[in-house]
């Protein structure tokens, strides 16, 4: 679930025809008649055209969009410096917001080499004290690790090594805060920590804030890697935490989450996505969802993987529901690790529209 896809990735229009009928195939979703995808018009419900998707983040943020739009416009770092400091440190909004200013830097590095992401620099030496100055350079360098170096390169690990130095600066600014950790999470996976220096690492996560979403999905990705972790300990977390999650959390939803990074492991079972173990997973993120809070920020990163899934299951009034609730913004999972989540959204949403229809629905009937 990470905002440096929802910011690295371009929104291209391209044939979505051909790679349509691959994923159609090899997701297990059958002819849908007398609709198809091509049939259906996704406009009758309002939904937003392909090429003004927004890819950047999984819900609208307008104040984050806003002082992006000035630091890059300016050059100026204290627009984001004042947004930080304006944002509640345990919540999950300050995380998004952290790892977004460190896309945006990391993005613009890329394209001007030497040159882009200069108000990062300027922002860290000027403000040396600064918490978010601290917490975005890490994420920054975790960010740079894994997309410009080979994972297990000596590059790879170099810029990782810098990323925990930094880490341990930002926990100084700060001891209650918990990004400094939850940044540290993605150095734990990257570096391949033993789990007893995970738990440690963990633990001062969950001090600070147990139930932050963003973070079990962060240490749920270390338990998925092959190299440290595995299938059941990625599957014993995700249910542990759905368990003991209180009324209205959305980290029961983490099972979901759990079975989607196992997708390449499991996808050869006949039917997959009507077995028991993604119906459960399904049933509760649902569950999570419609006992969450309307501002919970998190709520668009699950209904995103909801549609996939309910899509998937051919659940196609389901996958409508979800749909137009966080239709107009995909920058989130499953759609930001395609090159053009725009496009890989639209497929969905396109069978959703299609597969609803032929079962006797329309837009008069879509409850909003």
């Amino acid at each position: 679930m990470e905002i440096l896809w929802f910011l690295i990735a371009t929104a291209l229009l391209v044939a979505i025809v051909g790679p349509f009928v691959m994923r159609r195939r090899s997701a297990g979703i059958h002819q849908v008649a007398p609709g198809s995808p091509d049939a259906a018009d996704p406009d009758a419900y309002g939904f937003v055209r392909q090429e003004e998707l927004d890819i950047r983040l999984p819900g609208p943020d307008q104040d984050l969009l806003d002082v992006l739009n000035v630091v890059q416009q300016t050059g100026s770092w204290r627009a984001a410096a004042q947004l930080l400091a304006g944002t509640p440190k345990e919540g999950e909004v300050r995380w998004q917001r952290v790892q977004a200013f460190a896309g945006a830097a990391s993005l613009e590095l890329q394209q001007r080499p030497g040159i882009g992401g200069a108000w990062l620099r300027d922002w860290r030496s000027e403000s040396p004290k600064d918490t978010g100055a601290a917490q975005v350079h890490a994420e920054f360098l975790v960010q740079q690790a894994w997309r410009s170096s080979s994972v297990g390169s000596d590059d790879f690990r170099i810029i990782l090594e810098e990323a925990r130095t930094v880490c341990e600066e930002a926990a100084l600014l700060d001891a209650e805060d918990p990004i400094p950790y939850i940044v540290e999470l993605a150095v734990a996976r990257g570096l391949a920590y033993p789990h007893e220096r995970f738990d440690q690492v963990w633990a001062k996560v969950i001090d600070r804030a147990p139930q932050h979403m963003g973070a079990h999905l962060a240490a749920l990705r270390y338990w998925c890697e092959s190299w440290h972790g595995s299938r059941e300990e990625a599957d014993h977390f995700a249910t542990t935490a759905a368990a003991r999650a209180p009324r209205g959390s959305l980290l029961a939803a983490l099972p979901l989450f759990a079975v989607y990074e196992h997708i390449p492991d499991l996808v050869m079972v006949q039917n997959f996505h009507r077995t028991e173990v993604v119906s459960k997973a399904v049933g509760g993120a649902l569950h999570a969802v419609h006992s969450a809070r309307a501002g919970d920020p998190m709520l668009a990163h699950v209904r995103h993987l909801l549609v996939m899934f309910l899509v998937r299951s051919e659940r196609w009034g389901e996958a409508m529901h979800e749909l137009v609730r966080v239709d107009g913004h995909v920058g989130a999972l499953p759609w930001t690790l395609s090159d053009d989540p725009a496009a890989e959204y639209t497929v969905y949403r396109n069978l959703a529209v299609a597969g609803y229809e032929a079962n006797g629905g329309s837009p008069a009937s879509l409850p909003r």
